[in-house]
C-alpha cells in the first residue's frame, strides 16, 4: 500500500512493492532523466529563437536608420529588444531552476540505484562553482544582459536623433 504522503519520493519500499522495483525503478530513472534533458533541449529552442528575434530587430533598426528618417515611431523597437530580452533571461532561469529541481530528484533517485553517476559527476565537477566546469547557464543567463544593454543603447540614439540633437549623415 502505497503512503499517503506525497512529499516524499518513493511510495513504497522494496520489499513491499515487490520483485520489480528495481527494474521498474530504473525504467522510470531513464524517464525522468529524459525528461531533464528535454528541458535543456526546450531551453536550446528558446535561446535560438529568442536571440534570431533580437538579432531581427536590431536589423530592423540598421535597415531603418540606413533608408528612412529617424520618427517617434520607430521607438518601439529597442523598447520591444527590452522586452524581449527580459524574457529571455526570465525562460533560461525557469528551466535552470526546474532542471535544479530534476536533478535533485536524480539524484535522490540514484540513491536506491547501484550507481550515481549524476550525483558523482556534480561532486566532481565542483557543483557548478569549480575549476572543472562551470554551470552553462550561469553564463549564458549574461546574453540577454548584453542584449539589453545593446536595445537601450539604440533607444537613446533614436531618441537623440528624434529630437535632432543627434543627425546622421545621409
Amino acid at each position: 500500500m502505497p503512503d499517503s504522503d506525497k512529499t516524499k519520493l518513493f511510495n513504497y519500499t522494496r520489499d513491499s512493492y515487490g520483485d520489480s522495483f528495481t527494474t521498474d525503478l530504473l525504467e522510470q530513472y531513464k524517464l525522468y532523466v529524459q525528461s531533464a534533458e528535454n528541458v535543456s533541449a526546450r531551453r536550446l529552442a528558446s535561446t535560438r529563437y529568442l536571440l534570431t528575434l533580437n538579432t531581427a530587430l536590431i536589423a530592423l533598426y540598421g535597415f531603418l536608420l540606413a533608408n528612412l528618417d529617424q520618427g517617434y515611431w520607430s521607438l518601439p523597437i529597442p523598447v520591444i529588444g527590452i522586452l524581449v530580452s527580459l524574457l529571455w533571461y526570465l525562460i533560461i532561469k525557469s528551466h535552470a531552476d526546474l532542471n535544479e529541481v530534476k536533478f535533485k530528484v536524480i539524484h535522490e533517485m540514484e540513491g536506491h540505484l547501484p550507481v550515481a553517476m549524476y550525483a558523482y559527476e556534480w561532486k566532481l565537477a565542483g557543483e557548478g562553482k569549480g575549476k572543472a566546469y562551470r554551470a552553462v547557464t550561469k553564463i549564458e543567463r549574461w546574453i540577454p544582459f548584453l542584449f539589453v544593454g545593446l536595445h537601450a543603447i539604440l533607444l537613446v540614439v533614436m531618441i537623440l536623433a528624434s529630437l535632432d540633437i543627434l543627425s546622421w549623415p545621409k
